[in-house]
């Protein structure tokens, strides 16, 4: 069975939805017969590497006043909790993510699956609670190398514009296939699921899909 999930690492609900993701892919019969794989969204593309204040960026963004974007944060935060996640907002050092979208092309193409979903959470974790500089290349290497790729391998990718083209199919993709919002979840290129999804409606969507690949079509 294949996931393709089209999320940002400095995407909240995207962080969220994994989570409950590997919740629902625990407890999947055929775990070992899924393949998930990545795929590129980038939330605000013109962003610089690295931007402050980011309960004020938020209020700008949806005219709100900081005080509400503040509490917006903390209703996420809360609910990242529920799912074992721990928000630090204060922190955020959000900005540009072409290069870490490039990186993670990086590591499936050099890892598979495994090693590209463990670049996919390191990123998360580093925009959400470690207050990493998400744009910024030395903080991506040292982020890359830790979730297992060769070192020489990520800073020659961060020093070039490889996996920029790869970027932008998965998000010409994206705009084909309707997507506006992330995160979006496609099941064996039939079924599409938009946001952050209970862990249970994840699960029985894995089930339903997985009952129709076993039933023989009718003639």
């Amino acid at each position: 069975m294949k996931l393709e999930i089209w999320s940002d690492v400095v995407c909240p609900w995207c962080a969220i939805g994994r989570a409950r993701l590997q919740v629902a892919l625990a407890g999947f019969a055929h775990r070992d017969d899924v393949t998930l794989r990545w795929r590129s969204f980038e939330l605000e593309p013109e962003a610089p590497r690295e931007r402050s204040g980011g309960a004020e960026h938020l209020a700008s963004k949806y005219g709100m006043s900081v005080e509400e974007a503040r509490r917006m944060q903390e209703r996420v935060a809360a609910t990242a909790a529920q799912d074992g996640l721990e928000f630090r907002f204060d922190r955020a050092r959000h900005g540009n993510t072409v290069d870490a979208h490039r990186l993670l092309h990086h590591a499936w193409e050099t890892g598979g699956a495994t090693v590209q979903d463990e670049l996919k959470g390191r990123l998360l974790r580093a925009s959400f609670t470690d207050g990493e500089p998400i744009g910024d290349p030395g903080a991506l290497a040292r982020i890359a190398v830790d979730a297992g790729l060769d070192d020489d391998g990520v800073r020659a990718v961060l020093g070039s514009d490889r996996y920029l083209d790869d970027v932008r199919a998965d998000e010409d993709l994206a705009r084909r296939l309707g997507i506006t919002s992330v995160p979006f979840l496609v099941v064996d290129d039939r079924y599409g699921v938009a946001g952050a999804q209970p862990a249970d409606a994840l699960r029985q969507l894995l089930d339903t899909a997985w009952a129709e690949r076993e039933t023989p079509a009718r003639s």
